[in-house]
């Protein structure tokens, strides 16, 4: 087989789903290739500290996306790249295939034919984190690369860099708070899920609730979640909107994160924070965060009630101190 000089690694489009991808990250890097990766814009700054050898926008556009991988390919010195691809769509195969990089994936979507090596899906519902570890390891192997080991390491492990955390601290000194003082929710959750909103209906009588208790609650939504936030939670503090990486910072230096099941849940899980990601929709046994320090309630069936999120916050926070 001809020698690999280098792994294309085309990651998800959504946020959750770039953090659950981190372990096949960490997978491709362990190889000691050249590891380059093409994805959404906004994954370049979250994804900076993990010494990836390049990073290529891809914008959603056939034409554009395959013009940027082949252009880089031909730009760059890797004679034999190798593509993985993390996402199951039609469009992401082709766009590799018509770039001149023979590659790796799932055999999904009518790919099969489009694939070099096609990969069969593992059988059940495995979680999202295990199923792209599946995939890596898969393909590491069929190339002759050292495969990990056989299963993905219970933290996501996100590499947040100086500039992050540095970041995260500045917004922390502008808005008066400090490290551990201040409990951060997320009320917000784009998108439905089959029709359902994703987004538990209690967090402003939460808020409150704990305001009362004496904790200070901050939010900290992007852009286009702002005015939702703010109807969702009026009385928490809301702090202006920051990168990825730096508010993945913000999840650790809380005392605890509350969210839906959403990209919020699933940066503090890479994080490290200490969490309670609520479910009312989906089904946390598929994506819920990847994390020993997370507490998940609900389930696909039905939302938590006030007082057991609020229990499970308070003996949560009690522990900190």
């Amino acid at each position: 087989m001809t020698p690999v000089s280098a792994i294309y690694l085309r990651i998800p489009n959504w946020i959750g789903d770039v953090c659950m991808s981190l372990p096949s990250i960490e997978a491709t890097l362990a190889t000691g290739l050249p590891v380059v990766v093409f994805g959404r814009a906004w994954a370049r700054d979250l994804l900076s500290g993990h010494g990836l050898t390049g990073f290529v926008e891809m914008k959603g556009r056939w034409r554009e996306d395959r013009a940027a991988v082949h252009t880089f390919r031909k730009k760059s010195a890797h004679a034999h790249p190798r593509g993985l691809l993390l996402p199951d769509s039609l469009s992401s195969a082709m766009i590799f295939n018509f770039a001149g990089v023979p590659s790796a994936g799932y055999r999904d979507d009518g790919r099969s034919l489009i694939l070099r090596w096609p990969v069969p899906k593992p059988p059940g519902r495995p979680h999202a984190v295990e199923s792209w570890y599946h995939l890596t390891a898969h393909a590491l192997r069929r190339w002759g690369c050292p495969p990990p080991p056989p299963r993905p390491p219970r933290q996501l492990g996100l590499r947040l860099t100086d500039k992050h955390q540095a970041e995260a601290g500045q917004a922390l000194e502008s808005a008066g708070l400090t490290q551990g003082d201040f409990v951060l929710v997320a009320p917000t959750a784009t998108g439905l899920h089959r029709g359902r909103v994703k987004v538990w209906p209690h967090f402003d009588t939460l808020v409150r609730r704990l305001q009362q208790g004496g904790h200070t609650v901050a939010m900290c939504p992007p852009p286009s979640e702002i005015d939702a936030a703010r109807k969702n939670a009026p009385t928490a503090l809301c702090l202006p909107p920051m990168k990825l990486g730096a508010f993945a910072t913000l999840t650790r230096l809380a005392s605890l994160v509350i969210c839906n099941d959403s990209g919020v849940s699933h940066l503090a899980a890479a994080a490290g924070a200490q969490q309670i990601t609520l479910f009312g929709v989906t089904q946390r046994e598929r994506t819920g965060p990847w994390s020993g320090h997370a507490t998940c309630l609900g389930s696909a069936q039905g939302w938590p009630g006030t007082d057991e999120v609020e229990e499970h916050a308070l003996a949560m926070l009690q522990l900190q101190y």
